[in-house]
């Protein structure tokens, strides 16, 4: 198997963690969310870029973003239909620095 390639990110959640107030803690299921997937969904849905250029921010090919965004997109779906806790973390990411100008 090829090894993924880097994932560019701007921000990091946050908050890691979002769970349903109305299951006790240790009834709550988790669904996991990457790094990755979070950055997606925030540059299509919250900023909403168009997938190829989301992709270009990440640095990552438009076919490779379109399958970040559908797994993210699934995963939130799952923890809201069937009352999850949705936890962010991991996956092969790097910060872009800010530039000082």
């Amino acid at each position: 198997m090829r090894p993924k390639k880097i994932r560019w990110i701007k921000y990091r959640p946050g908050e890691k963690c979002f769970r349903p107030l109305c299951k006790p803690l240790h009834k709550v299921e988790n669904v996991y969310l990457t790094l990755d997937e979070f950055e997606a969904i925030r540059l299509a849905c919250l900023e909403g870029l168009k997938q190829a250029d989301a992709a270009k921010r990440m640095k990552i090919s438009r076919p490779t973003f379109s399958r970040i965004e559908t797994s993210a997109h699934k995963k939130i779906a799952d923890a809201l239909v069937n009352v999850k806790a949705i936890r962010i973390a991991g996956g092969c990411c790097k910060i872009v620095k800010r530039s000082n100008k």
